[in-house]
């Protein structure tokens, strides 16, 4: 009788103990993958999400910033993470159009990540320095820059990146002469914008209200279909009379593709939970964003819808793939 039920009293002790262990994640610090620079919008949203999750999760929640390449360095990194919930990352607009610009992806959004949950959504505000124009000026602008046989100097967060795209559609619409500028994220270009090395950059107001709010840059018009709260004087692109750029950048976030799905779930469960708190809305609200969760196959339809249209407005404007 025995020897019987050795066996089984053996297989009941490792279950207990797997079923243990998996009931202990996380036991170890999580990784939050930004594929951007500190002091942009897309970092100040994977802070204040982190901070919360690492109150409710028992193990903090570390932002892990892996910029270059227009963001492709550190999703790269995030999608080959082992797929053990201890690595996500938080992606965004330019995610879906990078495979339209970029002949060659090391990573593909829709296959290598599993959809967590979305973030949110935010317009992209044109700044400029507050030197130059006051806020809501874009018709003196477009008269300087229709005025001028030298291009503007307009910056952006690297090829393929929502603000390398909105200065070509802006140039298209308008028919003003510009100069691309490539840089490693929003913040060291805001500070380019400021200092006078460049004209203006698109980014979203979290992105520039430190310095908007210091009185160094303006905000000429937003790519939303209405006026931001935070900015009830600067008109939308539409107002200003330019067709084509009425559209939001928007965040995500995404594990590594085979992440076991009850992990998945556990960090939709404390996202959600972290963007609706108080703590958090209050903080990322003000900056003009606009915090909305979802389930992971709402979030997979929104990707594969993204790269469709962001895929067909590119071959539209005549972007090559590099």
């Amino acid at each position: 009788m025995m020897n019987r039920l050795l066996p089984l009293l053996i297989s009941a002790l490792v279950g207990l103990s797997g079923a243990g262990a998996h009931a202990a994640y996380p036991d170890k610090p999580i990784r939050l993958i930004v594929p951007w620079a500190p002091g942009g919008s897309t970092d100040a949203i994977a802070r204040a999400v982190a901070q919360r999750m690492s109150e409710t999760m028992g193990q903090s929640v570390v932002v892990d910033n892996r910029s270059g390449a227009s963001g492709r360095i550190g999703t790269e990194a995030a999608a080959k993470a082992l797929p053990d919930g201890y690595t996500f990352a938080i992606v965004e607009l330019p995610h879906a159009i990078a495979p339209a610009v970029f002949a060659k992806m090391p990573y593909d959004l829709l296959r290598d990540f599993s959809p967590i949950s979305m973030v949110g959504s935010s317009p992209l505000v044109l700044f400029v320095s507050a030197s130059q124009y006051k806020n809501g000026d874009i018709r003196a602008f477009l008269k300087n820059g229709k005025g001028s046989d030298a291009p503007f100097a307009l910056a952006h967060s690297g090829n393929g990146s929502i603000s390398h795209l909105s200065s070509e559609l802006f140039a298209g619409a308008t028919g003003l002469k510009i100069n691309p500028i490539p840089y490693r994220g929003s913040a060291p270009a805001l500070t380019d914008v400021v200092a006078g090395t460049v004209t203006g950059h698109f980014a979203t107001m979290a992105s520039g209200n430190s310095l908007l709010s210091a009185g160094k840059l303006s905000a000429l018009m937003v790519t939303g279909a209405s006026r931001l709260p935070g900015l009830p004087e600067v008109p939308t692109a539409k107002e200003a009379g330019i067709a084509g750029m009425q559209f939001n950048q928007w965040w995500a976030l995404v594990a590594p593709a085979t992440t076991p799905i009850e992990i998945i779930e556990r960090l939709r469960k404390e996202a959600m939970a972290a963007l609706a708190h108080p703590s958090t809305r209050d903080r990322l609200t003000t900056l003009g964003i606009d915090l909305k969760g979802s389930s992971r196959d709402e979030l997979r339809a929104f990707m594969r819808n993204e790269v469709e249209q962001w895929g067909a407005v590119v071959r539209k404007a005549g972007i090559r793939p590099e």
